[in-house]
């Protein structure tokens, strides 16, 4: 009986993750995330000068709209719009990764960015338990950004 239950899970275990890679060709896939904001001259400065991100075509052509390249088939959508700049928690962030995070640290010393730790200690590098370098910063509107290490 426990070689029969130690076959089944190891059975499991190896083929259950190949069946699902395969006939799960509908699992959703991330696409993008819009954040709406005060000023889109200021954000878009932000986000290409700060984290320096690509801008990618967008279909409106209206003014309103700016996207950027954030992964392969992923993207953030920069709406103009918003009345006023809203106070954001820090554990409702979007994430990052660089290959350095000091590398990243020193451009955001050149261009004079702020930046901490997750207890927003001024230019302090949080260090998580698995030893990624993380640090925060807000955009002009105050949206969260973690920048951190995890390029495995």
């Amino acid at each position: 009986m426990k070689n029969e239950i130690l076959y089944l899970l190891f059975g499991l275990g190896v083929a259950y993750p190949a069946k699902l890679k395969a006939q799960n060709t509908d699992i959703p896939q991330f696409s993008h995330s819009t954040i709406f904001v005060t000023d889109l001259k200021t954000a878009v400065d932000f986000y290409t000068n700060i984290i320096q991100l690509p801008v990618i075509p967008e279909p409106f052509h209206d003014g309103r709209h700016v996207w950027f390249k954030v992964g392969p088939h992923s993207q953030i959508h920069v709406v103009s719009g918003a009345t006023s700049r809203i106070a954001h928690d820090i554990n409702i962030h979007m994430a990052f990764s660089v290959a350095s995070v000091d590398r990243f640290i020193q451009h955001l010393d050149a261009v004079g960015q702020k930046y901490g730790n997750w207890n927003i200690s001024a230019k302090s590098i949080q260090l998580r338990p698995d030893g990624i370098k993380q640090i925060y910063l807000q955009d002009p509107d105050g949206y969260w950004i973690e920048i951190n290490d995890d390029v495995k």
